[in-house]
């Protein structure tokens, strides 16, 4: 690599978002993404380098794309208008008339075009371009302008589509091959967020920037424990409803009681044991009336209310299943547990400010321990 790519790249990596360093931010951005699962737990060596992230991504999409244009890119029905000499689809009988479109023998039509030029190629075009700007090797830098061309020739034009995210595709048998190719373009957008925010920035602040991270977090931890943990021993929840055990209730109560919605559930499958994980992106610890640091009541309160709710005397495990609050970090760790009627409750930090390889053990070694308390 040249030398201004190598200070180019060392700079963007060395960033840091607050206290938290941009390559840890890329590391959590590949827990979250969709294409950390296509990868699975082979790319150990990437996590303990997040510098080289955004190569890794690159060359995915690099791959992936080259792979499509050897089978033709898919094709897909966009809508199309336009003033034609004969009908085609559905005729905009108002502007046809409005602009006296019959005396020139045309008509405005509005129909659907199979072609090229999707949102999805669309999208991913521009996150070649996007990719090849993160200061990666100048050779896949190279490449990803060359197949930004070549896209451009059979006819995928520039213009991002907006408000278009892979998470919301459906792909099918003839189009399943596009999957991690629309993954590694959503994952290369997300890494070219941090350089977009400045200024300064702290945990506690309640801006855009903190519910983007906190987001990111959440969605970190999930994706991580997904790939990292054997499927055959244990499984993985993100984002499961839980629902009250009601008795009895008035008519109306159904449109005005909130429901319960957990981050992370962890089930061991050989003891039925469950893990609930509810991540939060500030400090554990506030400032007490009567002591220097205290844990927030209203995390250990809802923590509670989601063991106590599930309690079912039928299901023996259920009775002392085990809650973690887990909140990032820069300067330390810290690890506690109580145990509230029968269910251990966990209050855990992961150091963002230290290396990629810290945070990975972090967290294996916080599963190790709540499940063999």
């Amino acid at each position: 690599m040249p030398a201004s790519a190598q200070n180019q790249s060392h700079a963007e990596t060395t960033r840091r978002l607050g206290k938290i360093p941009v390559r840890n931010l890329w590391l959590l951005m590949l827990y979250a993404s969709d294409l950390y699962r296509h990868l699975g737990s082979g790319k150990v060596d990437v996590e303990n380098n997040p510098e080289e992230i955004a190569d890794l991504v690159a060359e995915i999409l690099c791959h992936q794309v080259e792979e499509r244009m050897m089978r033709n890119l898919s094709y897909g029905y966009e809508s199309k208008v336009a003033e034609l000499s004969r009908v085609r689809g559905r005729i905009d009988t108002l502007t046809t008339e409005r602009r006296r479109l019959l005396e020139k023998g045309k008509v405005r039509c509005r129909f659907d075009e199979l072609t090229v030029d999707t949102s999805r190629n669309r999208y991913v075009r521009a996150a070649l371009e996007s990719v090849a700007k993160l200061g990666i090797k100048s050779a896949l830098a190279n490449k990803c302008r060359s197949l930004t061309l070549r896209m451009e020739r059979l006819g995928v034009s520039k213009l991002k589509p907006t408000n278009y995210s892979g998470k919301s595709e459906r792909f099918g048998r003839h189009d399943v091959g596009d999957q991690k190719m629309v993954a590694a373009a959503d994952l290369a957008f997300a890494l070219s967020l941090p350089t977009e925010f400045d200024g300064q920035f702290h945990l506690t602040t309640p801006d855009k920037q903190v519910g983007w991270l906190r987001k990111l977090f959440e969605k970190a931890i999930a994706g991580f424990y997904a790939v990292a943990l054997d499927k055959r021993e244990w499984q993985v929840l993100a984002g499961k409803q839980f629902d009250w055990q009601i008795s009895e209730k008035s008519e109306g109560i159904d449109r005005i009681l909130p429901g319960m919605k957990t981050d992370i559930i962890v089930d061991q499958r050989a003891t039925g044991e469950r893990l609930v994980i509810d991540t939060k992106f500030n400090s554990l610890t506030v400032k007490g009336w009567y002591r220097e640091d205290t844990l927030r009541s209203s995390y250990i309160y809802q923590m509670y209310a989601y063991l106590r709710s599930q309690e079912n005397t039928q299901n023996e495990k259920s009775l002392t299943s085990t809650g973690m609050l887990l909140h990032p970090s820069v300067d330390g760790d810290i690890a506690e547990m109580v145990n509230i009627q029968g269910h251990p409750i966990w209050f855990f930090t992961v150091n963002l400010g230290e290396s990629a390889t810290s945070i990975r053990e972090r967290l294996q070694i916080l599963i190790q321990k709540t499940f063999t308390h």
